[in-house]
């Protein structure tokens, strides 16, 4: 049956930046499918974890610094100690420096691009070593932007980074799919989240923003988990490099 294919049970995932926001409800929306998570993030993840346990599936919290590069042994060996096996990595985690581009800094060019981009890369490199390693194949999904799309304003780093993240989508879904890893992303629209609270707080942005999506509302981390659990699923084994926008109509306007 098709929705078999859409269970993730025995399946176990990471989730990068998972605390709150959209990181949160993807990993909730995996584990209703079925898979375990690990979840990392800079700070506390108990939140997180109550509510994946509560659906009765396991959660391991890993606190890590991912604008550092030797946060990836700690991650991928968290996994493997704790699971025995990846078969699943979200590469959520992501920051945003707001400043016009004639003033932006090195400084907010260079944290946003270690986290947003090279992170997900070099982290998509560990995690497809261990799927070649295991000889099982996985699912690498990438948080994109509408911003992989379009230039935005006032976020010049930030749309460099999400424009990167689609490339790489694609330059690793070509060179892995013949490991059977699938590599795709998500990009969401305009959410409800911490990164959005400053427009949301700008009566004029605001307006603006929801004058141009034709659903009319912003969107919330609910929305994501479809997205998450198809790609992260055996209904997808013929889906790779492709990035799908969870975006209420926007790019169609």
């Amino acid at each position: 049956m098709i929705l078999d294919r859409f269970k993730l049970d025995g399946k176990m995932a990471i989730v990068t930046g998972c605390r709150t926001g959209l990181g949160q409800g993807i990993a909730l929306g995996l584990a209703e499918a079925g898979a375990d998570i690990l979840g990392v993030g800079s700070s506390d993840l108990e939140e997180t974890k109550t509510l994946v346990e509560k659906l009765g599936r396991r959660f391991v919290g890993v606190q890590a610094n991912l604008m550092e590069m030797d946060a990836i042994p700690k991650v991928i060996d968290a996994a493997i100690s704790n699971f025995g096996k990846i078969d699943i990595l979200v590469n959520n985690a992501g920051i945003i420096r707001r400043e016009d581009a004639i003033n932006f800094s090195e400084k907010d060019w260079d944290e946003v691009m270690d986290i947003n981009v090279k992170m997900v890369f070099f982290l998509s490199q560990a995690a497809a070593k261990k799927f070649i390693e295991q000889n099982t194949g996985g699912k690498i999904i990438n948080i994109a932007s509408m911003l992989s799309f379009q230039g935005g304003i006032r976020v010049p780093s930030y749309t460099a980074s999400k424009s990167g993240v689609m490339g790489i989508t694609r330059l690793m879904a070509n060179e892995w799919a013949k490991h059977n890893i699938n590599v795709n992303a998500i990009a969401p629209g305009y959410m409800e989240t911490d990164n959005t609270a400053a427009l949301r707080a700008d009566e004029s942005r605001n307006r603006e923003i929801l004058g141009r999506i034709p659903a009319g509302k912003w969107g919330s981390p609910e929305d994501l988990k479809g997205a998450a659990v198809f790609l992260s699923s055996s209904a997808s084994d013929y889906v790779n490099g492709y990035t799908i926008a969870v975006d209420g109509g926007w790019l169609a306007r």
